[in-house]
Parts: structure tokens; C-alpha cells; sequence
């Protein structure tokens, strides 16, 4: 690396707040009523990405239509945020963003979720001031979800920096893909779902955010 660094920029979904885990579980819930289970491999495979596994077709596929496929959805959709809504930040995360307020650090959030979803959660846990620019999946228009490098892309532009001037920090293959294709080293989080995933692609990992320090990186 060559440049001395100056930002720190995170994924949002699986390592700032475990979203992922509250998805599957509201899916597989449903699958279990139908008296089958939703396989981690399907779920998993997405995670991190704008690509789209219909859990709904896939039911469909095994037990028959389900009838009003919305209806269902919505019904998954209320689950799911009573979920999300229960859930805090994941371990050092906190710690993170007062580290990088000491080390003068800027920080940023690139995501393949939508900007409402992220404000949303970064309010509710008290930390949306932490965070200089948000890069989001269409916010800026035109932006691709990951992993295509175009929020981290537009996350650097934000914040000024060159690619060799900043950190990702990354849950996912995909995310890290798209970290990588943006120029930028990146440090491996897995989470719960993501932990028997191929996270090699990244420069450096570790088993959980509480267990590396900004100072460290």
C-alpha cells in the first residue's frame, strides 16, 4: 500500500449489523411450515451481491404454489424487520468507529442495500454521524450492487481518497470481489452465515472485528 491511509470503508449487511441471519431465519421459518428446509447454500450464495434468490419459487418449486406469493412475502417482510429491529451493532464495531475518530480516519459505508434501509439502522443504533458518505446500490443513480466495485468506487469519490488510501472491510466473496475490483485491500469479517465461505480473496481476515484494531490495519 502505498499511500498512507486515510479511510476506512465498511459493508453494511452481515458486519455492521447482522441482517443476514434474521433473513434466513424469517425464510426458513416458513419452509419449515411447509415441512422442508431452506438449505444455507442456496441463501448463502447471494449474500452481499444485487443477485436475487426468490425463496418463494424455490418453495414453489418443492411443495406447489403457495397462492398470493405477495401475501407471503409481505408476511416474511414484517418477520424480518421485527427481527432486524432487535438486533445491535456486531462485536467491535463500535470500537471501530471511535478508533478511527482518534487515528483521524474518514469513514464511509458501501452496500448493496438500498440508502433507507442503511440511514434507517445507522440512526437507530446511534452511530449514522460516524459515517461521512454512504454508497448505496442505485444512490448515487446508476450505481451496481456488489459485486461490481461501483459503491466502492462512489464511496471514494465521496470521501476524497485514492484506492490505495483506504480499507475495506468486508463480510462476503462477493463484497470482497468488489472491494478488490475497486483497487482497495480488504480485510475479511465473516459472520455466521458466512463463515464456511471462500474468503481468501482478501488481503487479511480475522474472526471478528473486536479482534483487530484500525491501528493494527
Amino acid at each position: 500500500m502505498s499511500g498512507k491511509v486515510k479511510a476506512v470503508i465498511f459493508d453494511f449487511d452481515g458486519l455492521i449489523v447482522d441482517t443476514e441471519t434474521p433473513l434466513f431465519e424469517s425464510w426458513r421459518e416458513l419452509f419449515q411450515e411447509h415441512g422442508h428446509d431452506l438449505e444455507l447454500e442456496h441463501f448463502t450464495r447471494v449474500i452481499g451481491s444485487a443477485d436475487h434468490f426468490d425463496p418463494v419459487l424455490h418453495l414453489e418449486g418443492l411443495v406447489g404454489e403457495l397462492g398470493d406469493r405477495e401475501s407471503v412475502r409481505e408476511r416474511i417482510r414484517l418477520r424480518y424487520h421485527e427481527k432486524v429491529a432487535a438486533q445491535g451493532l456486531l462485536p467491535g464495531v463500535a470500537e471501530a468507529v471511535g478508533q478511527a475518530k482518534q487515528l483521524s480516519l474518514r469513514l464511509g459505508v458501501a452496500s448493496s442495500s438500498r440508502r433507507p434501509w442503511i440511514e434507517e439502522h445507522l440512526t437507530r443504533l446511534g452511530i449514522r454521524h460516524a459515517f461521512e458518505c454512504l454508497a448505496c446500490r442505485d444512490d448515487p443513480p446508476g450505481l451496481r450492487g456488489k459485486p461490481h466495485p461501483d459503491t466502492y468506487e462512489a464511496a471514494l469519490r465521496c470521501l476524497g481518497v485514492q484506492p490505495d488510501e483506504a480499507i475495506a472491510i468486508e463480510d462476503s466473496p462477493n463484497g470482497i470481489r468488489a472491494a478488490k475490483a475497486a483497487g482497495m485491500r480488504c480485510l475479511a469479517i465473516p459472520n455466521g452465515l458466512t463463515a464456511h465461505l471462500d474468503l481468501s480473496e482478501a488481503d487479511v481476515s480475522a474472526t471478528s472485528l473486536a479482534n483487530v484494531t484500525l491501528a493494527d490495519l
